[in-house]
This record gives C-alpha cells, structure tokens and sequence, in this order.
C-alpha cells in the first residue's frame, strides 16, 4: 500500500500537480467585498488628487473645521466643492454631497442664511487612528427671514480623521458631525 501511495504522489509531482496544498487563495472581487461588509471598496485615498495639505492632522482638521462652519447662502455650495478638492475619502464624499444638496437650495438663497463659528477644541480620541474630536461655536443667522431670529450659538461636535499623504501633508480623509 506504501509503495502505491509512493508511487501516485511520484505521478503527481511528475505531471505538474505538486502544488496541492500550497495554492494561495484567489483575492476576492470588489463586490465579493462589497456583499460581505456592506461597503464597496474605493480607491485608496493616497490615488485622489487633492489640492494643498497642512504640515499636521491637527492643523488639517482646524483648517478644515473652519472653513466647513463659515459660509454664507450666496458662498457654501463653492466652499464645499474646495473642501472636497482639500480632502479624501468619505470626507470628500460627504462635501461633495453638500456642495450638491446646497447648489439648488432656493430656500438657503432666499432666507439670506449664514453661518459663522470658532473651531474651540480638536483632540485625539483615545481610538488613535488619526481620529480627533472637533468641538465648535456656531451661531446661523438670516437676512430674509425671521426663523433664526434670536436664535443662540451652538455647540457641534464632530468626529474627524486625517490621512497624511506625505511628509508634512495631512488632509482630513472623514468627517461625520456628530450633532
């Protein structure tokens, strides 16, 4: 029985089969990916071309905060499209989808609406991965419309992440608000 077995292995071998058992798997298909985690994998953020960049995460993510908080009806759907353009991954998706969402807003055109903040605070979360807290100070007014008369500024916290794309070149790569 030895000998047979001796033998079909020796037959294995000689005929190019010698690779059972050392085979690597096959990688899976993106949507292979996708129908597993609910997501579909994007290009790395590292591929996205992106305007400009801070010498820090923190720096990144202060820059951007400020920048995403102060905007005016007349001013915020062209102040996303150059957030999206400064940043990558789901941060640049979720600008994108503002710059769009506000474009055609008649009723932020016609109420005068703006928005005007402070970045108070971005802190590390205890998380790690490039992850901060983002604490802000707004306050909306309106030209044209009494709705946000009176109304008090407000405190926002948000969750942001930065990517570093080389040396001294952070962007911020997410950006969920969290309130």
């Amino acid at each position: 029985m030895r000998a047979a077995l001796a033998i079909a292995a020796a037959m294995l071998l000689l005929s190019g089969c010698a690779a059972l058992g050392t085979s690597t798997p096959a990688k899976p298909s993106k949507v292979a990916i996708a129908n597993r985690t609910h997501e579909y994998p994007a290009p790395s953020p590292s591929r996205e071309r992106v305007i400009g960049g801070a010498p820090s995460a923190d720096e990144a993510i202060r820059e951007f905060a400020a920048a995403y908080i102060n905007w005016n009806a007349n001013s915020v759907a062209r102040d996303m499209l150059v957030l999206a353009a400064e940043s990558v991954g789901q941060a640049r998706s979720a600008t994108e989808l503002a710059a769009s969402e506000t474009a055609s807003d008649y009723e932020l055109r016609r109420g005068g609406i703006a928005n005007r903040g402070t970045v108070e605070a971005v802190a590390p979360l205890e998380s790690g991965n490039s992850r901060y807290a983002v604490v802000t100070l707004e306050r909306t007014t309106a030209t044209s419309t009494s709705a946000y008369a009176g109304l008090a500024a407000a405190w926002h916290v948000t969750v942001a992440t930065a990517t570093q794309l080389s040396p001294n070149r952070w962007v911020v790569s997410g950006w969920q608000p969290e309130n």
